[in-house]
């Protein structure tokens, strides 16, 4: 792997009609949001060989908004993935990125938010930017990586919806 693209998924309602978490779909703000992004990543040429995908309603629904920018991905959705700590979205996207150049991981917080500031760190960022994504990593934000052939990680942009 040499480029991983962590966004998390779009805002989404407050409740489900089935009362499941799992169930939950994206608001309205939440599909636009999640094409916006995605649009913005495809137009910097970030674009994903694979995405992993959490099954939850919420980061399906994330996707079929953002997958329109990426229509060459293959998708893949993991059952691990739904509320997965750091540490599985992390060895997740390292088992599909051995075949491929770019992975993408659909998911949620907190695990994205903190594989984000762990990477920042590994990567030496600068302080005021790991900072700023410990306070937030609001709905539909994404961050990229890019590591080098030791597997060190190094930023390639944290990006925010425009609200």
């Amino acid at each position: 792997m040499d480029r991983l693209i962590l966004l998390r998924h779009g805002k989404a309602e407050a409740d489900s009609a089935s009362g499941d978490d799992f169930d939950r779909r994206l608001a309205p703000r939440g599909m636009r949001e999640s094409a916006e992004m995605a649009a913005q990543l495809a137009d910097m040429g970030f674009r994903p060989d694979v995405v992993l995908i959490s099954p939850a309603a919420r980061t399906r629904g994330t996707w079929e908004s953002a997958g329109v920018a990426f229509p060459d991905a293959e998708t893949r959705f993991d059952d691990q993935l739904y509320h997965a700590d750091s540490g599985t979205i992390r060895r997740a996207a390292e088992a599909a990125g051995q075949a491929c150049a770019t992975v993408m991981v659909v998911g949620h917080n907190p695990g994205l938010q903190e594989l984000t500031v762990r990477l920042l760190m590994e990567g030496s960022a600068p302080s005021g930017l790991i900072a700023k994504a410990q306070r937030n990593f609001p709905t539909a934000a994404a961050a990229v990586f890019l590591f080098d052939a030791n597997g060190r990680p190094h930023f390639d942009g944290l990006f925010y919806p425009e609200r």
